[in-house]
């Protein structure tokens, strides 16, 4: 279990997505861990920004329509612990870096 000082813990939003074998996972990462956005906007800007490339691929003949259309990424409000581990509002940790 997660455990830190509330006073330690930085509140963001976190892009996840549903996995068949984990259930909901943080969909967005760099060598650095998850990506936390500061604001909900910021990861609906992110989310718009990888549909604008998928609709842009599927123009180009490179992806299915439907495929190109299908949203599957959704934001979770997280709390982040000074280790990087970040929690979601059900209280699953991840991190501090992907798998």
């Amino acid at each position: 279990m997660c455990q830190a000082n509330p006073s330690n813990l930085r509140d963001g939003f976190c892009i996840f997505i549903n996995t068949l074998c984990q259930g909901p996972v943080p969909s967005v990462s760099d060598e650095n861990g998850y990506t936390v956005f500061e604001t909900e906007m910021k990861a609906q800007k992110e989310i718009a920004d990888n549909q604008i490339i998928r609709l842009q691929q599927f123009l180009d003949g490179e992806r299915h329509f439907e495929d190109a259309i299908t949203v599957e990424e959704y934001i979770v409000p997280v709390s982040v612990h000074p280790d990087g581990v970040i929690v979601d509002e059900c209280g699953r940790c991840f991190g501090p870096k992907p798998d």
